[in-house]
């Protein structure tokens, strides 16, 4: 599978007060996103709170999207894990679920040299038989996919596609122009999504997405029809979005968000909290007065 394109949705997780994972608000979020227009679904991302999980608990957040889903989208969910025969051990899995592509980011807490980064991932691909999709995000893990490496692993049967969440435009520009042809390259930065189409990419793992749905896949369709500067509209209209993001803490802040435009999802597991206060007002204001209307 070469074809991971499109916008694809970082998903959050539903919870319930007392932090337990909603599965009804799961189904209702997948349904809400496909009938925004989604092309993905990506869950137990950073966004999905996979850090906060057991493998129990990710495997039935795993086993609800995909049964909801039931082949609308593609659905695609993070295995990575800190040690390579654990990361094996949760693909498969994950795999025998009926996923469609797994997302591995690289170790966290350890950190790996890239020849050291180019052999996890080597025996992660020859241990497992399912698409690969890289997740580079040094500012979560303190490990970076260098061009080079990413360029390296492309070669490999697997492994299709990077979501690069590094903020760094010289690096997704590196990462399309050396690695294999049909190598999928996905922003991971929500700013970046139409600097990345332009430059080959093929589509963008988007965590606004949650909020805005249909705001964000008009970014790609408006690319693909050759609308720029309707494109270029979008991209920008996402700007007060991500700056007040920073008010709070991610992935908190951004479940506010999809709560308060009427997606009910929950809070997430502590220690990460809710904006409350003069941010609170201040951040609902924000959505009211730029996003009126906006789906």
């Amino acid at each position: 599978m070469k074809d991971i394109k499109g916008i694809i949705c970082a998903m959050v997780t539903p919870m319930t007060e007392d932090e337990q994972i909603d599965e009804e608000g799961l189904r209702n979020l997948t349904n809400r996103l496909i009938g925004g227009g989604i092309h993905g679904l990506f869950c137990l991302g950073t966004t999905g709170e996979f850090y906060a999980m057991t493998e129990q608990e990710k495997l039935r957040v795993v086993e609800i999207v995909v049964e909801t889903a039931a082949g609308r989208v593609p659905v695609y969910a993070g295995t990575g894990c800190v040690s390579t025969n654990e990361t094996i051990a949760l693909t498969k899995k994950v795999q025998q679920l009926g996923i469609d592509a797994v997302s591995i980011v690289t170790p966290f807490y350890i950190t790996p040299s890239q020849e050291e980064l180019y052999m996890h991932y080597e025996k992660i691909e020859s241990a497992t038989n399912i698409p690969i999709i890289l997740y580079n995000i040094p500012s979560r893990t303190g490990v970076r996919i260098e061009p080079e490496t990413a360029a390296k692993l492309s070669k490999l049967e697997r492994i299709v596609a990077i979501k690069d969440s590094s903020g760094d435009i010289e690096n997704i520009k590196a990462y399309n122009e050396q690695c294999q042809d049909g190598f999928c390259v996905l922003a991971g930065s929500d700013g970046l999504i139409l600097d990345n189409l332009k430059l080959g990419g093929s589509g963008a793992i988007a965590a606004t997405s949650n909020i805005f749905p249909e705001l964000v896949v008009s970014i790609y369709k408006n690319f693909i029809s050759g609308n720029l500067d309707c494109a270029d509209i979008a991209q920008k209209k996402l700007i007060p979005l991500r700056e007040n993001l920073s008010m709070g803490t991610v992935p908190g802040v951004l479940k506010q968000a999809v709560n308060l435009v009427g997606s009910k999802v929950g809070t997430c597991r502590k220690p990460i909290s809710e904006l409350s206060g003069d941010k609170l007002d201040a951040f609902t204001k924000m959505l009211e007065k730029e996003y009126e209307g906006v789906k």
